[in-house]
């Protein structure tokens, strides 16, 4: 049974974080050498520059958070290296209030970046451990307008209640274009996906056509976590 959660329900407050002039200089660096790698994308890099990153980071290791690159999280994921997000984020072409599904909330860091930008994003998430964090991780203080939603499904089955989508991201490797996905997706929709091509991923941008059909163009190289079928459920919520 699917298991959804609205952000703020939950009273539960996670560590508190400073957003500090050190940490706000860190991450106008880190928004600059993004920048010299090719994303153009204003919109893209004024929200990464309003979230602090380091919110998503236990505090032990929010000195490494402005780092461009991955970091492991909690049931052997990752967050995303920060130009991989903005990558993502600049190919899905974010209008406000855009409808975005995401498959692979991991630690919220990209679901938050899409609604900074004006979009109400819909997040699913397979690994019960990282769905609880979700419960605890309270952003309503600083975002109260902010529209996330978080669910705990099979990522390939998408939110057909919830459909259709503006726009689909998918934050893992896929082993293919998940047919299910591409139902949820409006006529004119974008779906950003990396698809496992020997031991690295080619990030594909999918444009559906009013037919049905879609159109692909092919990107550049990424690493990602492999996009499971299912949920684990080895911890209780």
């Amino acid at each position: 049974m699917r298991i959804e959660l609205f952000l703020g329900e939950e009273k539960n407050e996670s560590s508190a974080h400073e957003d500090t002039l050190r940490h706000k200089s860190m991450r106008k660096s880190l928004i600059e050498s993004i920048r010299e790698k090719g994303i153009t994308d204003e919109n893209v890099l004024r929200a990464m520059m309003e979230v602090p990153r380091h919110f998503f980071f236990d505090k032990e290791f929010e000195n490494i958070a402005y780092e461009d690159r991955a970091f492991p999280i909690a049931a052997q994921q990752t967050i995303s290296q920060p130009y991989t997000v903005a990558f993502q984020s600049q190919l899905l072409k974010v209008n406000r209030h855009d409808k975005i599904l995401e498959i692979g909330t991991g630690s919220m860091y990209q679901a938050t970046i899409l609604a900074e930008m004006g979009a109400r994003v819909f997040s699913i998430e397979r690994q019960r451990e990282l769905f609880k964090k979700t419960k605890s991780f309270n952003l309503r203080k600083r975002y109260p307008e902010m529209g996330l939603k978080f669910f705990y499904d099979d990522g390939f089955k998408g939110l057909p209640s919830y459909g259709p989508f503006d726009k689909i991201i998918i934050t893992c490797g896929a082993p293919f274009i998940p047919p299910k996905l591409i139902e949820q997706l409006k006529p004119g929709g974008i779906m950003v996906v990396p698809l496992a091509e020997d031991e690295h991923h080619k990030m594909y941008r999918i444009t559906k056509n009013e037919d049905g059909t879609y159109e692909e163009e092919v990107f550049s190289d990424f690493s990602f976590v492999p996009m499971l079928p299912g949920t684990n459920s080895n911890n209780t919520i």
